[in-house]
């Protein structure tokens, strides 16, 4: 695979923490309108040439980069308005759905310190999440909206409410309709801290770390559903919206869907925690009813998960045993990488699937990046960039390389694979000179058709330091085809 170089085209800078960037027609609408939301709880749309608000639930957000159990992280959050997704009929039945952190829920937080598992400890690898209802960092929500005749959105109904343990792993880009089903696609993180202390990604009835199907065609005239942290604590009416697709998810960046050959491919990405991150695809699956799952439980039994995908952490990243790492101060280069949860790894060995492609934390191949966390994953269907048309594409937050001012993102493609086995990938070259600004790769996204690509960059990590953000749409590099 060779190198594709690319223009970055700017559409509207000075704006918050990009999170979801997606396209939608507005009823009575004729145009397709670019759509952009915000970490903080904005959304707004292109109309026109200019930038118009949408939505403004900032006073609905948890209040974001506060300090957690004590210690500051300096504007860092992974909280917010993290799902933005239009119903497929959102120009007849103006439908859109939201999934954000919501304000006042701030808990204390579960463990007292960072975890990192210990083998010779068994303590710390059966740890359990207890007193759940008031050890916990903040509360999820996932709505339906509907936009009214006067132009304004109204909140419908509430489809769930999560308690979540720590304050990241929530997810990003959460929401997205399936066009395969219909059905409304949520992915969860593990549920934070790190190394995901509670095993709660491969947990049947836990909420956290799984890929969830949503049948919002299901009214369960419930209203305020219950905050749950479990599937068997909802009501059975909401259980019987629900169907689960995939566990084993440390955290996703979005799904991606494309249509080849009269099928779906999904992809979705798993961002990593010290070695690898990785993108997975499968086409054929199994959903697994929630009520399927509940009813297993109660008879002490083992569900049937024949066809249920399973990413495989905790007790993989990717495509390795999932490893800590013990740094040689004398030498950096030998650092060693010791197996954190052995006999878990060899027991969801033959469950999981491998990922699609990964690419590494540190690599000395020339013509590969060392990168830092996935932060999108879109397939590009368009003919615009030849190169690109039929592969996937996804992004890096910052090259490890250069985690030193100014920081640069790192954009890069894989051909797709009809059997979803391994595969290479290479680099997108970019002409943009953001001068001795950082330029985090923080979104991605596309348009209805998957014909055009949009890279939302911001200039901090911290979500406190506000409107350093620019989108730009990713096209030739001759210019044509604009």
């Amino acid at each position: 695979m060779r190198k594709v170089k690319v223009r970055l085209r700017p559409i509207v800078s000075k704006i918050n923490l990009p999170t979801v960037l997606k396209t939608a027609i507005l009823p009575g609408d004729s145009m397709e309108r670019l759509f952009i939301a915000t970490q903080v709880g904005e959304i707004f749309y292109i109309g026109n040439g200019e930038i118009r608000t949408f939505l403004d639930i900032r006073p609905q957000i948890i209040k974001l980069g506060d300090s957690e159990l004590g210690v500051s992280r300096g504007g860092y959050d992974e909280r917010g308005l993290l799902g933005l997704a239009f119903h497929p009929e959102f120009y007849y039945n103006s439908l859109f759905y939201l999934h954000y952190s919501v304000a006042g829920t701030q808990g204390p937080g579960v463990l007292s310190e960072p975890f990192t598992p210990n083998p010779c400890n068994p303590n710390t690898l059966n740890l359990r999440w207890k007193n759940r209802e008031t050890q916990y960092d903040h509360i999820d929500t996932v709505e339906e909206w509907m936009l009214q005749a006067n132009g304004r959105p109204q909140k419908r109904r509430t489809l769930l409410n999560i308690r979540r343990p720590f304050f990241n792993h929530n997810g990003v880009n959460s929401l997205n309709f399936s066009p395969e089903t219909g059905n409304l696609v949520l992915t969860t993180g593990d549920g934070g801290s790190g190394y995901d202390p509670f095993n709660l990604s491969q947990g049947d009835l836990e909420m956290a770390g799984k890929i969830i199907e949503i049948d919002v065609a299901k009214h369960t005239f419930c209203n305020n559903p219950p905050v749950v942290t479990r599937f068997d604590e909802l009501p059975t009416p909401i259980q019987e919206t629900l169907k689960v697709i995939a566990k084993g998810v440390r955290n996703i960046p979005g799904i991606s869907f494309q249509r080849i050959d009269n099928q779906y491919i999904k992809y979705a990405g798993n961002v990593g925690q010290d070695l690898v991150e990785s993108i997975f695809s499968f086409v054929h699956y199994k959903p697994i009813p929630v009520t399927q799952l509940v009813q297993a439980s109660l008879m002490k039994s083992k569900p049937d998960l024949e066809g249920l995908i399973n990413f495989g952490w905790r007790g993989w990243e990717g495509a390795f045993p999932t490893s800590f790492i013990r740094d040689c101060s004398t030498n950096p280069t030998l650092d060693k990488k010791t197996i954190a949860y052995y006999y878990e790894a060899i027991d969801s060995s033959l469950k999981r699937i491998e990922p699609l492609i990964s690419y590494f934390h540190k690599d000395l191949r020339p013509d590969k990046f060392e990168g830092t966390s996935l932060t999108g994953v879109q397939a590009y269907m368009g003919n615009g960039m030849p190169d690109l048309t039929e592969s996937v594409v996804f992004t890096d937050l910052a090259k490890h390389e250069e985690s030193q001012p100014p920081v640069r993102g790192a954009l890069a493609y894989t051909r797709i694979s009809a059997d979803c086995k391994l595969n290479d990938f290479s680099v997108i070259e970019t002409d943009y000179n953001f001068g001795s600004k950082s330029a985090y790769y923080v979104s991605l996204g596309t348009n209805l058709d998957q014909t055009r690509l949009y890279l939302g960059v911001y200039g901090s990590m911290k979500v406190t330091d506000l409107n350093q953000g620019t989108i730009f749409e990713i096209v030739p590099d001759e210019g044509i085809g604009n």
